[in-house]
Parts: structure tokens; C-alpha cells; sequence
């Protein structure tokens, strides 16, 4: 019996190994565990055996059905795990392009302009500030002098959200909130840019869109001058477009600025360009932020990130940037 038990487990042992697939294992399961089974009938026949004998059987036949088991078990896993990877392959679907090889990706020509600033600023020693897309309005009108019927804030054709009391809340229309968070926050001095995303009920066209980009810097320090804002843009100016460039500033309007100015880009071919606005900063914004305008002195200004991308690159027509075409983008 011990001779037939052993060699009964290695024709097992084998028969389950040549199970091609989960239905051939299933009848191997049957015929080697099932009721018209060696090991079952082997079971019914203990009866015949002396007490001594029937234990010892017993006890070898249980292990060989626990043998059988675990083999069975074993050999159900491999198959199920092939099955799985023919049946994953069978679903996969390439969502690949054919020339994926010859195409990585990288950052958007805004966000390399405005990672590059970033870093001309930072290496000038400033601090980079952010602040809230969707404002109150004391924070993007009020405090920056804006008051109540002022017809620049209609000028700015702003997106009121539906929040709290009626025009209170909205998508803000510039980054000079963040000046006043700034000042809000801690003591001077300040020497920081704020980028960020803004955004006006304009009609897209080849120099606007309703939502854009804008970088603002704001110094706020003892004994400033207007001396300090012309040198810090022709800097800027000279840093980040090349020796062949320089600015001019034009006297202009804004509420948060006094005196305030328009500073233009001459190109190395003569010709001018606006970029942004300026101005020494309006007392009144001060006193908003917490400063006695008559102990700090500051100025400021802010251009759009999209069109200095667009100046930069030769690019001319503001939309191109939005499109995401990947024909249009992967030039820069």
C-alpha cells in the first residue's frame, strides 16, 4: 500500500503540472480528489483495517490528500496569473502616438516665461508672492484706491461671482491684490513679484484673451524715488531681453500709482512697444496695506506674462498660446 500510495502521488504531481489551463486542472482536481478517486476509495476501504493500522493509514492518506490539495492550488494560481496577462493583453488598447520617440514633453512657453522671471527677480533679490484667483473686492479695488463708482472698475469689465453680498466677491482682474496682501502680512521692507492668473470679460483676439497672465513687482522701502523705478526696469529690461533692448516711460493714470507711467520696450530695430504700467506707489495704498506713507516710499509695476512669451518669441497672435497645438508649441 505504501508503494502504490507513493507512486499514486507522483502520477499526481504530474498529471497537475501537464494541466495546460484552468478547465484541464479542473478535471484533474475531480479525478484525483473527487469521489471516485484513488485517495477516496482508499478512504472507504479503512474500514477493513485493524485499529493500529487504520490510524496509520489514515493519517498517510490525509496527507497526501493535503499534498494533492496544495499542488492543485499551487498550479491554479500560475494558470490564473497566465490567463490574466492574456486576457490584459488581449484588452490593451496603444494610446501612443507613432513618432512618441521623437517628442517629449516640456513646460508651456508661458510657464517657461514665467519660471525665467522667477528666477531674474529671485537673483535680484526678490521674494515671489501669490495670492487668491478669486477675490473680494476691497482687496482688488478698494484698497488700491479704487473707490465706489469709479469708472475704472467698469474699465476692467470684471467677472462678479456668485458669492456673499452682490459684487463683493470676483475672479480678479489684476495681481495688485496680492501687493496689499503683502503689505498686510509682515513689515517692510518689500521687494517682491507676484505672477499669477487674472482674468476680464474680454473677446479672444489676436492681442486679448478672458483669462491671461501678469506678473507685478512691488518695492516698498525707505527713501525710494521714482530714480529707483527707471533703474530697476531698465535692469529688468537689459536681463532679460539683451543689451539690444532698453525702456522709456511715458506719464500716464492709475489709482494706486502717484505720479504713474506707461514704460514702453525699444526693440534693437527702433521700434517700440508697450509693456506695462508703473508708479511710485499712492500714499493712500499704503495707509490700506498698514504703512505711514509718510515714514515708507515704493513703487511698482506689472506687464502681462503672455505678451512678453509672445514679444520673445516673434509670436503674433495671443490665442496661438491657448490652442495647444502641439505643432505650435513644440518650437519653444
Amino acid at each position: 500500500m505504501e508503494l502504490d500510495l507513493e507512486k499514486h502521488l507522483a502520477e499526481a504531481a504530474a498529471s497537475i503540472e501537464d494541466a495546460a489551463d484552468l478547465d484541464a486542472l479542473s478535471e484533474v482536481d475531480t479525478a484525483l480528489l473527487g469521489k471516485k478517486s484513488a485517495v477516496t476509495a482508499a478512504k472507504r476501504g479503512l474500514g477493513d483495517l485493524e485499529p493500529d493500522q487504520r490510524r496509520e493509514m489514515g493519517g498517510r492518506l490525509n496527507e497526501a490528500r493535503a499534498t494533492i490539495e496544495g499542488l492543485v492550488a499551487s498550479r491554479r494560481t500560475e494558470l490564473e496569473a497566465a490567463a490574466r496577462v492574456v486576457r490584459l493583453e488581449a484588452e490593451r488598447m496603444d494610446l501612443t502616438e507613432a513618432d512618441r520617440g521623437r517628442r517629449l514633453g516640456h513646460r508651456h512657453v508661458v510657464t517657461q516665461t514665467w519660471d525665467r522671471l522667477e528666477d531674474l527677480f529671485v537673483g535680484m533679490g526678490y521674494t515671489v508672492a501669490e495670492g487668491p484667483e478669486i477675490e473680494d473686492e476691497w482687496h482688488n479695488f478698494g484698497a488700491l484706491n479704487f473707490p465706489l463708482g469709479h469708472p475704472a472698475r467698469d474699465m476692467y469689465d470684471t467677472l462678479y461671482v456668485d458669492y456673499g453680498e452682490p459684487q463683493s466677491t470676483l475672479l480678479r482682474t489684476h495681481t495688485s491684490p496680492v501687493q496689499i496682501r503683502v503689505m498686510e502680512a509682515g513689515e517692510p521692507p518689500f521687494y517682491s513679484i507676484m505672477p499669477g492668473r487674472v482674468f476680464r470679460s474680454d473677446t479672444a483676439d489676436a492681442t486679448h484673451m478672458p483669462v491671461f497672465h501678469q506678473l507685478e513687482a512691488l518695492v516698498v522701502d525707505r527713501d525710494i524715488t521714482f530714480g529707483d523705478l527707471a533703474g530697476t526696469l531698465e535692469a529688468f529690461t537689459t536681463a532679460y531681453f539683451g543689451e539690444g533692448f532698453t525702456t522709456r516711460l511715458r506719464p500716464s493714470y492709475f489709482p494706486f500709482t502717484e505720479p504713474s507711467a506707461e514704460f514702453d520696450v525699444q526693440r534693437p530695430d527702433g521700434s517700440w512697444l508697450e509693456l506695462g504700467g508703473c508708479g511710485m506707489v499712492h500714499p493712500e495704498v499704503l495707509r490700506a496695506g498698514g504703512l505711514d506713507p509718510e515714514e515708507w516710499s515704493g513703487f511698482a509695476f506689472g506687464f502681462g506674462l503672455d505678451r512678453l512669451a509672445l514679444m520673445r518669441h516673434g509670436i503674433d497672435d495671443l490665442r496661438e498660446l491657448f490652442r495647444n497645438d502641439h505643432r505650435f508649441l513644440s518650437q519653444f
